[in-house]
């Protein structure tokens, strides 16, 4: 099935929501689904490690971490830069995505109920109305919305959205994962993309 050996999340504090595995995604299009992979997500042992050190500090704080990607498969990777191939959006190949080497999660925080807190955009910087934008073709709207999702993002209007993202990332960094600037809802492995890419097949 894996080129490389994979865990699933899995636990109580953590709920699987994998975007591309539905329609609610900048390409409007079930991917994941399609492919035969469906709504699971695999990381690597190392980083699985890592998020085990969430649960009893999740369980403290009474709330749960939505993993919205993790392990993408290169065959996915390449069908969304087929159905969006603008820079910007995807990696411009399978082996620069730390996602495609199983290193990297796409997450927000959730209180008790399941319910997402509150962040300056949703993951991915999805709704609706720029996904059919950027289906038409028209991405000068989205871009402008893609600045709310960056680490360095302020708005006075916005002070428990920021709060938030500020928590997320000491949280994920305190367990050793590495943010990037321009998506606050992204954290890898350190060397993920120094780790191989990994290969995966229908059963």
């Amino acid at each position: 099935m894996f080129s490389e050996e994979l865990v699933e999340i899995s636990g109580d504090r953590f709920i699987i929501d994998m975007m591309y595995a539905c329609k609610e995604n900048m390409t409007q299009t079930p991917v994941y689904a399609e492919i035969g992979f469906g709504n699971k997500a695999y990381v690597l042992p190392q980083l699985w490690e890592r998020l085990q050190k969430l649960v009893p500090i999740l369980r403290q704080r009474r709330q749960k971490l939505k993993i919205r990607d993790a392990y993408r498969p290169p065959l996915a990777h390449d069908l969304l830069h087929e159905i969006i191939p603008q820079p910007g959006f995807f990696a411009a190949t399978a082996a620069r995505s730390c996602h495609c080497h199983a290193a990297a999660i796409d997450c927000c925080l959730c209180d008790e109920n399941g319910q997402e807190l509150c962040y300056p955009t949703k993951v991915d910087a999805y709704a609706p109305e720029f996904a059919q934008q950027i289906q038409n073709g028209e991405t000068d709207a989205f871009f402008v919305h893609l600045q709310k999702a960056t680490q360095h993002y302020q708005n006075p209007d916005m002070a428990e959205e920021i709060r938030n993202r500020e928590d997320l990332k000491q949280l994920m960094e305190q367990i050793g994962l590495e943010s990037i600037p321009h998506e606050w809802w992204h954290f890898n492995l350190p060397d993920g993309k120094e780790t191989p890419l990994v290969d995966w097949q229908k059963d």
